[in-house]
């Protein structure tokens, strides 16, 4: 009797009938690790999905390894429709300088903040001049037509090499460099209806290579105008137009404007209201 109760404590229900439960449970584990895996990477972010790459690696191999460390820019480059849509902005671009021989002198590459159209100089002026020439404005006018349709904002960004400048006209490089920046800018307006609202210019100078300023080679190569397509993320550090800020202030949704620092922000009716409270010393 003893032989059997013992031996039925083992039967149906008993310990050894339970060891599934291990198996289940380690399979439901991986599947929550899975779809967990699935919905991170569906928003790519990149410090994300590196946190991701090396947890996985640390439960599934013991050790973190270099699988996801060489991860291209064009993965994480942009997200969802954006990354798509400024996908076929490249291959388009990358498209009409083939056809047009500018591969060399006209450089397409992304960055973190976006994709950047790189102009050497002698594509678009003459040396030490920002008057752009009649086959520069061409050009412009065909890549301002594949830039136009962007909901993204755009920046036009001038740059020099360290050679020095001191004309009447342009006493420093960063005169210089502002207004190749500017001139691309108008054309761009001029040419191709691209929102004078989703553009903006600026000059780097010489403070700015993309090379060491050590051989004339490198110089040539400083000496650039960039065209910046800013991701949607980094669009929104810009300033709102007027007619952004306007919309933000009836919906509410505008930032706090009770410190003097955001006046600046404000439409330019209100800001002089705005400066006669916080700066009453200001001359009217």
């Amino acid at each position: 009797m003893r032989r059997g109760n013992r031996n039925s404590s083992h039967g149906e229900g008993g310990p050894s009938m339970e060891r599934w439960l291990l198996t289940y449970s380690d399979m439901i584990t991986l599947l929550m690790i899975f779809f967990i895996m699935m919905y991170v990477i569906s928003s790519v972010n990149m410090q994300k999905f590196q946190t991701l790459a090396t947890a996985l690696n640390v439960v599934l191999k013991g050790e973190p390894t270099g699988m996801f460390q060489n991860v291209g820019p064009s993965f994480v480059a942009g997200e969802g429709a954006e990354a798509a849509q400024l996908a076929q902005v490249q291959k388009e671009l990358e498209s009409y300088l083939q056809k047009k021989g500018l591969t060399r002198q006209v450089t397409i590459r992304e960055e973190e903040r976006g994709l950047v159209i790189s102009f050497q100089e002698t594509v678009l002026f003459p040396s030490g001049s920002a008057d752009l020439t009649p086959e520069a404005r061409r050009i412009i006018a065909q890549v301002g037509a594949i830039l136009k349709d962007l909901p993204n904002f755009i920046r036009v960004e001038g740059h020099t090499c360290n050679l020095p400048i001191n004309t009447p006209k342009y006493p420093s490089n960063w005169e210089l460099s502002m207004a190749r920046a500017t001139n691309v800018l108008r054309e761009l307006i001029a040419t191709s209806q691209i929102p004078p609202a989703h553009l903006s210019a600026t000059g780097y100078g010489e403070y700015r290579p993309r090379y060491p300023n050590d051989s004339e080679a490198h110089r040539m190569m400083n000496r650039r105008v960039d065209i910046v397509i800013l991701l949607t993320k980094y669009g929104e550090t810009e300033p709102a137009s007027p007619r952004q800020a306007e919309s933000q202030i009836k919906q509410g949704s505008a930032e706090d404007t009770s410190s003097p620092a955001a006046i600046r922000r404000f439409l330019p009716s209100e800001k002089k209201e705005k400066e006669k409270e916080y700066f009453p010393l200001i001359k009217q």
